[in-house]
């Protein structure tokens, strides 16, 4: 899996690290990051769709 560094606001990674860890929602800030890019994408191909920006 190729590795991507950004730089990001303390205040995101703060908040982002609330979310991560033992007993939390993901069990890694890479995994907490992973699935932020698969939802905005996600969300990204909806609007895609609605504006006939779609490729068949």
């Amino acid at each position: 899996m190729p590795k991507v560094s950004v730089d990001i606001p303390q205040q995101l990674l703060d908040d982002l690290n609330c979310h991560v860890g033992e007993n939390r929602k993901f069990v890694s800030q890479s995994d907490a990051i992973r699935t932020a890019i698969r939802k905005l994408l996600d969300r990204m191909d909806d609007v895609d769709t609605r504006h006939g920006r779609v490729k068949e």
